[in-house]
């Protein structure tokens, strides 16, 4: 990529993350963005069709790093406790950024996103598994779950909450022995 561009979505992306840290995504405006940014209008949308695009943009990275970091989807199956460590130590890393991203009204969407992107992972080395629905639900209830059993309980330790999903999550083994 041409190191202006580089440089130019730079300057969009921080303007946004800075606006975004400030106010609800449907309260930014392009011309704001602009702004901070230091571009024209003409060269935002010369990247993104509105500010939804960019949020959406913004997102899929965030997610594509949270689930590049984990080094072992299949272990949703083969050790649900292990994943749900690895998934967390994942959403950690990128957690100030996230917590801004996918603040207020898009909260979440980051465990639906987590959890079509380990499913396609998975799905990608084990085709087969794709239309198993107790899979299927199993996998939901274990990001879903632990994603919002996380975040719903912050006034605890994040290594103490952790632990206890892992726990939980441990215990949903048996339905997934066939699998393994």
């Amino acid at each position: 990529m041409d190191l202006r561009i580089e440089k130019t979505e730079k300057s969009i992306k921080n303007a946004f993350i800075e606006l975004r840290a400030r106010k609800p995504l449907e309260k930014i405006t392009v011309k704001e963005l602009c702004s901070i940014a230091r571009i024209n209008k003409s060269t935002f949308y010369s990247h993104y069709r509105d500010i939804y695009d960019l949020s959406d943009a913004m997102e899929a990275e965030i997610v594509e790093a949270v689930t590049n970091s984990i080094s072992h989807p299949e272990y949703i199956i083969e050790n649900p406790a292990a994943f749900t460590q690895e998934l967390f130590v994942a959403y950690l890393s990128q957690s100030s950024l996230t917590d801004t991203v996918f603040s207020g009204n898009e909260s979440s969407h980051l465990a639906s996103r987590i959890e079509d992107s380990v499913k396609k992972l998975l799905f990608e080395k084990h085709p087969g598994l794709q239309e198993d629905m107790i899979l299927n639900i199993v996998l939901s209830y274990c990001i879903q779950g632990a994603y919002h059993a996380f975040r719903g309980n912050s006034r605890y330790e994040s290594d103490k909450k952790i632990a206890v999903i892992s726990s939980i999550t441990e215990n949903i083994r048996p339905l997934l022995e066939d699998y393994e």
